[in-house]
């Protein structure tokens, strides 16, 4: 599974990999299913010198029936996992270190192979950075990220802009997913995801990437568990979230019998496990722990980069109008009258609306000098400013509930409605981006690529089409969108906030009358970016997966 080596049974569970560098401190982490006597990093360049890893365990990872993944789970399951973490301090900058980590379990050691880390880069320093997301086990990821490592070699960082997997709480989407394209595996080179075409059948590794260059995540819709249960699946629990406000309601009416005492963490831990999570997420991964900075929202400096990671992503839900139907703009017929079954339509997990708590710290960060005296500006999140995609409509912004009656009180609809003009990324996100002049706005969510530049020269790139395609709405292709909604100018194709797709400048796909198409949208050819700090470009590329042994394609070039 992982690159370690020993003679005994145990094994880690994943490669360490790299998180947070500063510039003369960088943290490795790696996990296994056993807590081990002793968890240790060995480093230096004659491996001479160790420090003792933080071990702490994960508090939600489960399995049930629908893992793919070795072992009894007929029903939804606790599996126990061990993160180790530690963090190599006096380092110097532009110094690559090696290092390994090393488990000590009953009599035995296991240890991985060497690697090497380094602190945050000097200004100056050329990077080639890789900007991916919505991986999500799909299957052209394993494909992607072995394509970027014989393209590119080893990149400095990887910017990840959300979905990491489907379900969170599921162990084996990170670690062990039999059908080998797991996330861990997929960024370590240690994935085994078989493609099949009609005449050959192609095995993909993915790329030995986060051993030795830190990956900067960012929270997805697919990051958010809902309610918790010990008995529901996985993904029943997954897509059954619903307000943080709402909860709090349902607190209030029941604290005196469930909380007599007024216990403040029973309180937080009850609306959190009656709402939404990102726990094992926030378990999973390292943030930079400063006053400021949190692991839903940070800024770091990252040699000519300033990094500024959003918290902006709400639930999906389906646009389906079919009457039974918990979706975006309706709940479903037979949950009129149980409120408890409520979706609440597209709710948003994290405020960014102005003044809320995002909003000044973001305010305040691109105020900084920190920010303002970095060559590159770069924001990235999780949902889309502009794009092509479906994902975009409606317009991003807490739903309006209405409850219609007929004569006599039934409930005869009850649907969500979200004015376009209240939009939070376009009234008051882009306003703040606009006026500190970023040079790049990275996002993902709807699986495809296109890029866009606003009139004052911001640049928008949505390079998600890793694994997957939901499409593009051009032409024909039109968004699903309720027929008595028009009033609410819900866009049916194209980008709703009214930006021209940019057609790649290099080698563009064309349709079947051969004009140069805007967008790729595919489930054969998978597409990454590079960020090359050096030139001031991004590149982006694709690869032919019903063609194995063809080159790589470099289609799009632009200059931030």
């Amino acid at each position: 599974m992982s690159s370690s080596h020993s003679n005994s049974a145990y094994s880690l569970l994943s490669d360490p990999f790299l998180q947070f560098p500063t510039e003369s401190s960088v943290k490795v982490v790696w996990f296994t299913e056993f807590q081990g006597r002793e968890n240790k990093i060995i480093y230096g360049q004659n491996l001479d010198k160790e420090i003792i890893a933080k071990t702490t365990e994960l508090s939600r990872t489960r399995e049930d029936e629908q893992s793919k993944v070795k072992g009894d789970y007929s029903e939804t399951t606790r599996r126990q996992i061990w993160r180790h973490e530690g963090e190599i301090t006096g380092l110097k900058q532009g110094e690559k270190v090696p290092y390994k980590v090393v488990t000590l379990v009953k009599k035995d050691k296991i240890e991985s192979n060497v690697f090497s880390l380094a602190s945050s880069p000097k200004k100056e320093t050329p990077l080639k950075i890789l900007l991916t997301s919505d991986h999500q086990l799909k299957p052209m990821v394993a494909a992607n990220l072995q394509k970027v490592v014989e393209t590119i070699g080893k990149v400095d960082a990887i910017f990840l802009a959300g979905d990491l997997v489907n379900i969170p709480d599921r162990a084996s989407e990170w670690f062990d997913d039999q059908r080998g394209g797991a996330f861990f595996p997929c960024l370590q080179g240690l994935a085994n995801y078989t493609i099949e075409n009609e005449d050959k059948t192609t095995v993909y590794h993915g790329g030995q990437l986060i051993q030795s260059a830190p990956l900067f995540p960012t929270i997805g819709n697919h990051e958010v568990m809902g309610k918790w249960s010990e008995t529901k699946r996985l993904s029943r629990q997954f897509v059954d979230a619903i307000p943080r406000e709402v909860a709090e309601n349902l607190y209030s009416e029941k604290s005196d019998s469930i909380n007599p005492n007024h216990d403040n963490n029973f309180k937080e831990s009850w609306i959190k496990n009656n709402s939404f999570n990102t726990d094992t997420y926030e378990e999973i991964f390292s943030f930079p722990q400063t006053a400021s900075n949190n692991s839903h929202y940070y800024a770091v400096t990252f040699g000519d980069i300033r990094l500024v990671v959003l918290q902006v992503t709400n639930i999906w839900r389906s646009p389906s109008l079919e009457k039974k139907v918990t979706g975006r703009y309706q709940e479903a017929e037979k949950d009129f009258d149980n409120p408890e079954n409520w979706g609440y339509g597209q709710h948003i997990f994290k405020p960014i609306e102005k003044g809320s708590e995002q909003y000044q710290w973001l305010k305040n960060e691109l105020k900084s000098e920190a920010f303002q005296q970095a060559k590159y500006k770069i924001v990235m999140f999780h949902h889309p400013v502009h794009t092509l995609g479906g994902n975009i409509v409606p317009a991003y912004t807490n739903p309006i509930q209405k409850i219609n009656k007929d004569t006599e009180g039934n409930i005869t609809e009850i649907r969500y409605e979200y004015p376009k003009e209240n939009d939070y990324i376009i009234r008051d996100l882009m306003p703040l981006l606009e006026t500190a002049k970023v040079d790049l706005v990275f996002y993902g969510h709807s699986h495809l690529w296109n890029r866009f530049i606003s009139s004052n020269g911001i640049n928008f790139l949505e390079s998600s089409n890793v694994g997957n395609s939901y499409g593009a709405h051009l032409g024909n292709n039109k968004r699903q969108i309720p027929p008595d909604y028009s009033p609410l100018n819900y866009v049916e194709i194209g980008d709703p906030n009214g930006l021209k797709p940019i057609i790649p400048n290099l080698a563009p796909l064309t349709d079947e009358n051969n004009n140069p198409l805007p967008y790729i949208a595919s489930n054969e050819i998978t597409v990454f970016s590079i960020l090359d700090t050096e030139k001031g470009t991004v590149s982006s590329y694709y690869f032919d997966t019903r063609k194995p042994n063809s080159n790589v394609i470099k289609f799009d070039e632009f200059a931030i």
